[in-house]
């Protein structure tokens, strides 16, 4: 819970500050969590969630795609149902909720890939 908790605290600040500080775009602004998050959770999900000690190519690959599919499904998904929702709102607003809905998707589907796919034990 630790891990995850510290990932989505480095993971959202990072966008959210990319987004509403820097007035980078929905995309870019994901992306850099989806980027910088993906590293972290990596590592601390590998080691600490998951238990797995060996070191794979393989598993760097699998976890790459997963945390791809699950990005662009999460954040795919939650712009246009926002947008929909959220109709007659500001931009800023409908986006902001946009990226917090994508984090929520993303983060339960990238979970369960890293579960039964990335770092699935033999």
């Amino acid at each position: 819970m630790i891990v995850g908790v510290f990932n989505t605290l480095v993971g959202c600040g990072t966008m959210f500050l990319l987004y509403n500080l820097a007035h980078c775009s929905y995309w870019v602004s994901s992306a850099a969590n989806y980027i910088v998050g993906g590293i972290v959770s990596f590592f601390l999900n590998k080691y600490y969630t998951f238990g797995n000690k060996k070191w794979e190519w393989a598993q760097v690959w699998k976890f790459v795609l997963n945390v791809t599919v699950c990005y662009l499904l999460g954040y795919g998904l939650a712009k246009p149902i926002t947008l929909r929702l959220l109709e007659g709102q500001a931009v800023r607003v409908q986006e902001n909720v946009a990226m917090l809905v994508g984090m929520c998707l993303y983060t339960g589907l990238n979970y369960l890939g890293q579960r039964f796919f990335a770092f699935r034990g033999k």
